[in-house]
């Protein structure tokens, strides 16, 4: 019987891509990478550190997909690894604020190698199980890890964590990591390696065993393999990955706390995991840059930013089980196709009803947490540049005829874009047929 913390299944095997192809896609990356920092809007502090947390966030979320997406178990506890490489990190940067020669940006090894330490640490014992046990040895674990900060103030630091200077070190070509254009550089090399050498591990005999061993474990030890030693491999390597990433954390902001190692931070890497997908490896990337942006631009505009994420994830849960990711390359078959420009109209038809309905549900949204979380502000506010008076009954009868008529004429386009969609389906299967 399946457990109930299994993850979903993943969708069926693509071709695998050609040498040529894999090397184009790869350089293709390192070169969005390096111009992205140039692009208007990005080029300023604020843009390059908003990229550099994209890019620590990325490496984090596709350290966990090796053991959610790959190996079918999910971990409660996955930033004790981002935490751990980021304390062992941050020590290693005062010492090299004291003398030590060694420049700051390979200071994220130790990151790494204190992950995959605890990794093994730890995964000898947690891998034993998998399913529903696996998720909650991994949540006292965490838990554990978590409360240790507390208990060992001389190395955690208690609740203000431990500071360093990433300035105060020998320069690496050139890099001081002074300016916030040199930080991303760094984590962007290191997000472009560890991405390569996680996409080189899914296509290792390893790598697929742990496939298997997500989709059948009964039939690969029917054949002879063990599945806790490819559990064990497969959480170890996860670990190391999310070392690196909280080495990265500690460089980019210079401090390492214990909320580096809390359940929250480990249900934030679920939460980007899932949102991107975890059936391709892009997934947990997008859904890195999605979470990280919403997180950065939309707690600057309302005090009901969690209330939207929350939404969010369980609209993706419900109606995109596939994530962003699914929701892309599900269209990758019929882009080339004439309909695709049908689809594309449907789109637009069905997304002016579906406007009117968010926008009335934002209304409302916003006009309750002002009256029930800051009544000190006053009835009054502005909102899609109108002032409106919340104590009033008109505003809230505005809303939900937005939301009623809304869905109404949202329910109605449905037709129009399955129909668009059979059409473009129908003519990728003949043209795929005709080669």
């Amino acid at each position: 019987m399946k457990s109930v913390a299994a993850a979903p299944e993943m969708t069926s095997a693509e071709p695998t891509p050609s040498w040529m192809t894999r090397s184009r896609t790869w350089v293709g990356a390192a070169a969005i990478l390096l111009v992205l920092p140039h692009i208007p809007g990005l080029n300023a502090d604020f843009g390059r550190s908003l990229l550099s947390q994209m890019g620590i966030a990325a490496v984090f979320a596709l350290s966990f997909n090796l053991l959610l997406g790959q190996t079918g178990l999910l971990s409660f506890g996955h930033a004790v690894y981002f935490g751990l490489g980021g304390y062992a990190t941050v020590h290693l940067m005062r010492a090299i604020n004291h003398g030590l020669p060694v420049p700051v940006p390979l200071a994220p090894l130790a990151g790494a190698a204190t992950g995959l330490l605890f990794g093994v640490l730890f995964g000898s014992v947690t891998t034993r199980r998998a399913g529903t046990i696996f998720a909650l040895i991994t949540l006292g674990i965490g838990e554990l890890v978590y409360a240790t900060t507390f208990m060992l103030p001389s190395y955690f630091g208690g609740e203000e964590g431990i500071t360093a200077s990433r300035t105060r070190g020998p320069a690496l070509l050139g890099f001081d990591l002074g300016p916030q254009l040199q930080v991303y550089y760094v984590v962007a090399l290191w997000a472009i390696i560890a991405a390569a050498l996680m996409y080189a591990f899914t296509r290792t005999p390893v790598g697929r065993m742990c496939n298997a061993v997500r989709d059948n474990p009964e039939r690969v030890e029917f054949v002879g393999y063990n599945t806790q030693r490819v559990r064990f491999v497969a959480f170890s390597a996860a670990g190391l990955f999310a070392g690196l990433a909280g080495g990265l954390h500690a460089i980019n902001y210079e401090i390492v706390a214990a909320d580096s190692v809390s359940a929250l931070r480990s249900g934030t890497v679920l939460l980007m995991t899932y949102i991107g997908g975890v059936g391709r490896f892009i997934g947990p990337v997008i859904g890195a840059a999605v979470l990280t942006w919403l997180q950065a631009s939309l707690s600057g505009y309302t005090s009901a930013w969690l209330f939207y994420l929350g939404l969010f994830f369980m609209a993706i849960i419900v109606f995109a089980p596939a994530g962003l990711a699914g929701l892309i390359l599900m269209h990758r078959p019929i882009i080339r196709m004439p309909a695709f420009w049908r689809v594309l109209r449907a789109y637009a038809i069905a997304f002016a009803p579906a406007l009117v309905m968010t926008i009335g549900a934002i209304v409302i949204i916003e006009m309750s947490y002002r009256l029930s979380t800051q009544p000190e502000l006053g009835t009054r506010m502005r909102l899609f540049w109108t002032d409106i008076d919340a104590a009033t009954p008109w505003p809230w009868l505005a809303a939900v005829v937005m939301i009623v008529s809304g869905f109404v004429v949202f329910r109605k386009t449905w037709p129009i874009v399955a129909q668009a969609w059979q059409q473009a389906t129908t003519e990728a299967s003949v043209a795929a047929g005709a080669r």
